[in-house]
C-alpha cells in the first residue's frame, strides 16, 4: 500500500523530519520506525499463519478479493437493488380511509355523508 504517497511527498516529509528532529536524532528515529514496520509486518504474517492453521484447507478456498471492503460501492449496491427483476408486490390498503371515501364519492357525484349529531 502506498497510501497515495509519491516520491515528492516522501521527500517533503523527510525534509520536515530533518528540520524538526535534527540530524543528530534522525538516525535513531529512523531505526525505531524500521523496527515498528518490521514488527507490524511480522504481526500480520503471524496472524495470517494462525488463521490458516485454524481454518485448515478451507483457508485456500476463500475468495479474499470478494471480501475486500473497498469493492463495496454504495451507488452500485443501490443500483442493483433498484433494478431488481423480481416483481414488487402491490400492497392494497385493508380499509379505505374516510378521506378517501369522501373523495371517491365526490368524484362519483354521490352525496357526501352528513352527520346530524356533529356540531
Amino acid at each position: 500500500m502506498t497510501f497515495g504517497l509519491t516520491f515528492e511527498k516522501l521527500f517533503v516529509i523527510g525534509l520536515i523530519a530533518i528540520i524538526i528532529l535534527g540530524p543528530d536524532r534522525l538516525p535513531y528515529y529512523a531505526s525505531q520506525l524500521a523496527k515498528f514496520v518490521r514488527w507490524v509486518r511480522d504481526f500480520a504474517n503471524t496472524a495470517k499463519d494462525r488463521v490458516r492453521d485454524e481454518m485448515g484447507p478451507e483457508y485456500d478456498d476463500v475468495d479474499w478479493k470478494k471480501l475486500d471492503p473497498r469493492q463495496y460501492d454504495p451507488r452500485r449496491i443501490i443500483r442493483e437493488a433498484l433494478t431488481d427483476d423480481e416483481p414488487v408486490p402491490v400492497v392494497k390498503p385493508v380499509r379505505e380511509s374516510a378521506y378517501a371515501q369522501r373523495q371517491r364519492r365526490a368524484t362519483e357525484g354521490a352525496a357526501t355523508p352528513f352527520d346530524s349529531e356533529a356540531t
